[in-house]
Order: C-alpha cells, then structure tokens, then sequence
C-alpha cells in the first residue's frame, strides 16, 4: 500500500496548541444540542503497513469503531499484493492470470480498479495503476528493497500500460492483456477504504469523527464545539507533529504524497517510492510534498501522486482544473504554494517556509 511523504495532523478544538476553530457553526454563542462528546471514542490499529486510527465524538456510538475497522480488514485483505506467502488477495489473482484469462472481482474491486483506470486516464498516464512490475521490483519501504539494473528496469518497462487493462461490465471481470503485467492499487486504495469507512459511520448514525489512514484523513462534521477543525500541515523536514501550517476545514478529506518517509538509499543517493512509468524511476522534480483537499479522499489519492507528478508549476495548473479539489504544494527549498481557493484560509505558522505565491 502506498505511504504518505508527510503527515496530516488533526487538531480539534479542544486542543491547547489551536486556540479556537469555531470560525462557523456555533461561534453566534446559542447552546449546542448535538450529542456529542468532547473526549472521543478512539481506537488504532496497524493496517495496511500504516497506523489507522478512528475516532467518534457522537455520544453512544463507540461500538461503530469496530464496524469501521471491520470494513478496512475486508478490503485490505482484497486489495493487498504484499502477503507473498498467501497470495490470496483478488488482485493478486488477476495478477496471476495476466496474458491468460479474465478474473471474475466483486463490486469493490472492480469499481476501485475501474476508478484507477479513471484516474490513470485523466492524468495522461503520469498515475498508473498497471506500475506493479515496478514498485515490485523495487519494493522501497520493505526489508528487500533494492536498486535494480537498468536492464531489469528496461525489461518490465514494456509491461506497464493502462489501455492493456480490459474490463468487462456485465461479467465484473478484469483481464491484464500482457503476461507479467502487475495491478498497483497502492496509490489509490487508502482514499477508496476511507470513503467506505465514512459510509459505514453514516449509515450508523455517526454526524462527527476523525478517520485517520496513515495520511489520508477525513474530517466528518463540525467540530464537537461547533465550525471548523483546524487541520495541521506536517512539515517534511521535521519529525513527526511539527506543523508548518494550518486549513480549517469540515467534511473534507486531506491527502498527502511525498519523498521524505518512505525511500531507499543507495551511495548518498535516495529513491523515494513514488515512479514514473515512463522511466521506471521515482519522480525527480521540485516538490518535498502535496496535499490534496477534496470531498471524498479517493479523489485525493487519485490526484495527489498526479500532482507531484507534475512538479509545482504544472502541478498548480493541473489541479486548477479539478472541480472542488485545492492544494497545497512544498518544495524542496521550503516554499508553500497554495491554489487560489485557500488563499485567505491557509495560514502558515512556520518560520522556516515562506509562501512562493
């Protein structure tokens, strides 16, 4: 599963570092009649090779953290390629059948991979859900992660390709037309399960909660004192809780993609895990990181590795285009640039970045 560069932290607005977030909602001063409750109800578990943690403020509804958890394991265990020993996943199965037959997925799967492809399209191919051969040959962020030859690099070049992916609506099949070809739902997956895990809080009655995917977050509702939660930026070069700016925001996912936590260092040199499949190498441009903010996170994943992709400039064009999406871009030199529709909201709180726009 992919790893988020830079880390979204969350600050309610009970906590002491944010002095106030109610910019909307309850700041007029009338008593609040909602059932929540200032201490959540909160639980983490490691999944997916990240921390995931959620968190409830509605008042009697601690027993929905374990239906959420219960829905990232079913789609974990669909979706995960990383268990070698099992096997057994419904990706790994159409992996194992390219260049020889269809495979028959459910609903979740064949729409995830359906979104992919949508994703691989609107991006010019710069996202590809068809990268396996390359994330698996250099496997960054797993104990046999290596820099291959240029020649392994050159050999599964020719295997990735989106438009080899057929799809079949009426049978739920997928058919990875070339032998060797690998799914990657990596990039994609964590913003689908957390839109699922928000479902399943609404439909059981959840109006305020925090959903964590190891970087991919969702702010449902207000905050439990009323307006917005103050969303903290990660800075990237700093550890972990240091944040270089804040967003308040409300029903809205914030997606990260980035260089600094997850990479492989070879003679000086570091490979961060984020490819390009035109090259079989990571990504090499201006960015240190870039958060997505959108209504639902797997528009976030489908964009933000986009972004990056793009480098700043042509990254803040490409996003300008996206209805109801914003971001925020880092540098490498410590610049924070913004889309227009977060200017006047996001406030930079760092002195070590300045604002490059």
């Amino acid at each position: 599963m992919k790893k988020k560069g830079f880390t979204i932290i969350i600050f309610s607005c009970l906590t002491l570092l944010l002095a106030s977030c109610a910019s909307s909602g309850n700041s007029s001063g009338k008593k609040d009649t909602r059932n929540l409750i200032t201490t959540p109800y909160a639980k983490t578990e490691f999944l997916m090779g990240t921390v995931v943690t959620l968190k409830i403020y509605d008042n009697g509804k601690e027993a929905v953290l374990d239906k959420g958890f219960k829905r990232v394991r079913e789609l974990a265990d669909k979706i995960d390629v990383n268990d070698e020993e099992k096997r057994s996943s419904q990706v790994d199965k159409i992996n194992a059948a390219s260049g020889k037959q269809p495979v028959k997925v459910d609903n979740d799967i064949y729409y995830l991979i359906k979104e992919g492809i949508k994703y691989s399209q609107a991006t010019g191919g710069s996202k590809d859900i068809s990268i396996g051969p390359i994330t698996s040959l250099w496997h960054i962020g797993f104990p046999d992660a290596r820099k291959p030859a240029q020649s392994e690099i050159n050999q599964r070049l020719p295997l990735i390709g989106y438009k080899n992916i057929e799809l079949n609506d009426q049978n739920k099949t997928v058919y990875l037309k070339k032998a060797g070809m690998q799914l990657d739902l990596g990039g994609i997956a964590k913003g689908f399960i957390a839109d699922q895990v928000e479902q399943v809080f609404k439909a059981n009655g959840v109006t305020t909660s925090i959903i964590d995917l190891g970087g991919n977050v969702i702010v449902q509702g207000e905050s439990p004192k009323g307006g917005d939660w103050n969303v903290g930026i990660q800075d990237p070069f700093s550890p972990r809780g240091t944040i270089l700016g804040k967003l308040p925001e409300q029903n809205k996912s914030i997606v990260t993609s980035g260089i600094y936590e997850r990479f492989l260092e070879v003679d000086g040199k570091k490979y961060h895990h984020l490819f390009n499949p035109k090259t079989g190498y990571p990504f090499d441009n201006d960015i240190a990181g870039v958060s997505i903010i959108s209504d639902q996170s797997i528009t976030g994943d489908g964009l933000s590795s986009a972004a990056f992709s793009e480098g700043i400039e042509s990254g803040l064009k490409f996003i300008k285009k996206q209805k109801g999406v914003e971001a925020i871009f880092v540098s490498k030199n410590k610049k924070v640039y913004i889309t227009p529709g977060l200017k006047g909201r996001f406030e930079l709180t760092s002195k070590d970045f300045k604002m490059g726009n």
